[in-house]
């Protein structure tokens, strides 16, 4: 039995390994990003910064800390990428009263991080066109109005249907009223 197990640790040490780069080593090809896969990169990485309200006029909001409208992180971020690099534009709506030069330095600093980190891409520009300045709580109002034009939309809609539901059961019910009244009518008549 011992040189039944000797035998077989022999076997397991004289087994070639390879390791992972050994194997991959060989393995030749190219990796290419879809625009919006930089746009979400950047989407997601520019939502944590402080006096950045809005890109594209309303699609995300750092001061509800929540997605606004749309879930969509990519609205309102243009990107061109090519092999090596990529070039951004943006218009944002930042907060009144922060430094625009200053946000707009961390916007840029992010982007270029974090495209770098994930893709090795190097972000060679990006255009910041500030489109408005609003306090939070101006930004909270006009977001909510749009969300509220929405949400009452909707159950104004949903209001209207379950009205023309109503009406049309009323007027099944009395066509069947009639009906039955006819019905019954006809049949006192054939009785007699």
């Amino acid at each position: 039995m011992v040189d039944n197990f000797e035998n077989n640790h022999v076997n397991e040490k004289a087994a070639p390994k390879t390791s992972d780069q050994n194997v991959h080593a060989d393995v030749k090809g190219d990796v290419t990003y879809d625009d919006k896969v930089i746009q979400k990169i950047i989407g997601v990485a520019i939502e944590q910064i402080d006096g950045l309200l809005t890109v594209d006029g309303g699609f995300f909001s750092n001061a509800k800390e929540k997605l606004v409208n749309t879930d969509d992180v990519t609205a309102g971020i243009e990107t061109e990428v090519g092999k090596k690099q990529v070039a951004v534009d943006m218009d944002v709506v930042i907060e009144y009263g922060r430094d625009i030069t200053d946000v707009a330095e961390k916007i840029r600093k992010v982007i270029r991080d974090e495209v770098a980190k994930m893709t090795h891409l190097d972000v060679i520009e990006v255009n910041i066109h500030v489109v408005d300045v609003k306090t939070k709580a101006e930004f909270e109002k006009d977001s909510e109005t749009v969300q509220d034009k929405v949400t009452s939309a909707a159950k104004t809609t949903g209001e209207f249907a379950s009205e023309q539901t109503d009406k049309a059961k009323d007027a099944v019910n009395r066509g069947t009223d009639k009906a039955q009244e006819k019905i019954e009518n006809n049949q006192d008549t054939r009785v007699k």
